[in-house]
This record gives structure tokens, sequence and C-alpha cells, in this order.
């Protein structure tokens, strides 16, 4: 019988996994900012310029944090907004297998928002 409590270590391998995983969608998307001109969707209205931007924040920055455990609650805001957008915007007439993987690292990133990053961080919460 397992009496021993691994919230933390799951809370670790969430966080690890989770914004790896994300980090291998965002970070080919580094390359768009130095073409010219920037070709990137618009799915908020915010310019092409500015959504490659938001999405990089959301798909790079904010999964590194996570990774690390440094500031995690604070970095699963803009993941968990970008996969939102991606999920209920970009594919929103979209069928569910096509939409499935951003909900999927919706729930990961609103979990770990709502639970922080455990112990195994540099937060330690």
């Amino acid at each position: 019988m397992l009496t021993k409590n691994y919230t933390n270590l799951a809370l670790a391998i969430l966080r690890i996994s989770i914004s790896g995983m994300m980090l291998v969608h965002g970070i080919p998307k580094i390359e768009r900012l130095f073409s010219s001109p920037i070709e990137f969707g618009d799915p908020i209205g915010v310019g092409p310029t500015t959504s490659l931007i938001l999405a990089l924040i959301g798909e790079v920055v904010a999964p590194i944090f996570i990774i690390i455990g440094y500031k995690t609650k604070l970095a699963a805001i803009p993941a968990t907004i970008t996969m939102l957008v991606a999920a209920f915007i970009v594919h929103l007439e979209d069928d569910f297998y096509t939409k499935e993987k951003a909900l999927l690292y919706l729930v990961g990133f609103l979990v770990l928002f709502l639970t922080g990053p455990g112990k195994y961080s540099l937060d330690k919460h």
C-alpha cells in the first residue's frame, strides 16, 4: 500500500513535461520574428507581429519559467491564455481532434496556475 504523498513529484513531472512539450511548438516560431514580412495569424486582431510575440511569450518564455519553477503561477497565465486562444479562437470551427492538443495543454497549465509548482522548484511552494 502506498502511503507516501507524491504530490510534489507529480507537480514537477507535470511542470517539466507539459512545458518541455510546449517548447517544441514555440521554439520554431522564433525564426518567424526575423522574416520580412512577418507571416503569422492574427486571431485576436492585434496584428501579426504582436500576435507572434504573444504566442512566443506563451509558448517559449512562460514554459521556460515553468520548467524551472520560477514564478510558476504567474508564468502559467500567458501559457493558459495562449492555449485558450488556440483552442477557442484559432481552432473554433475545427473538430475536437484538431483542438484536443491545445485543450490538453490548457488543462495542464491551468492546473499549474491553481496548484503552483510544488517544492521541487525555485519557488518551492
